[in-house]
């Protein structure tokens, strides 16, 4: 390969790391060309972004990125592919339905600015909330109150209501 052409692709990946928030290092090895392209289609309906990378291309746009990824180096041996995503749990589920099969593995991964290692962490990358599944939750826990106090104050009113209703109709 040419330097030209390997430096294009080193400013793709960093074009890339920069353009999505999340991304996940798995090992493809062992994937046929049809589980590959089913892998493919499913990325694509979630809206991933799935490469096949060299290992010291991906190195080098690491290290030209303003993030510190030095603990991901390790990962970057054999067959690596990269998966690019802007939701960080998406790719880990998608993960998590292979991993009966134990492939695709995951490597590392970089998710909520947090650095993941090893397939033992999928299950944590998984668990992870969005940004947006974060805000629901807050917003669902600061409504809980008013709403019980509202429920309250409408369960007392129909209360008083009874009472004035049936002192009212009870003949004298």
């Amino acid at each position: 390969m040419k330097k030209e052409v390997k430096d294009t692709i080193i400013v793709e990946l960093g074009q890339k790391l920069k353009e999505y928030p999340h991304f996940y290092l798995v090992d493809l090895t062992g994937l046929n060309a049809e589980k590959t392209s089913e892998l493919r289609r499913k990325c694509f309906k979630s809206e991933i972004k799935l490469m096949v990378v060299k290992n010291t291309l991906l190195h080098k746009a690491f290290e030209a990125s303003d993030i510190d990824f030095s603990p991901m180096y390790e990962s970057l041996k054999g067959n690596t592919a990269v998966m690019f995503a802007n939701t960080a749990n998406v790719p880990a589920k998608l993960l998590k339905d292979y991993t009966k099969e134990g492939i695709p593995a995951l490597k590392a991964a970089y998710a909520e600015e947090s650095i993941f290692v090893g397939a033992d962490r999928l299950e944590e990358l998984a668990a992870l909330k969005s940004k947006n599944e974060l805000i629901a939750d807050v917003v669902a826990l600061l409504q809980s109150p008013a709403k019980n106090v509202i429920s309250a104050l409408q369960s007392g009113a129909n209360t008083i209501h009874g009472v004035l209703k049936t002192l009212g109709e009870r003949p004298e």
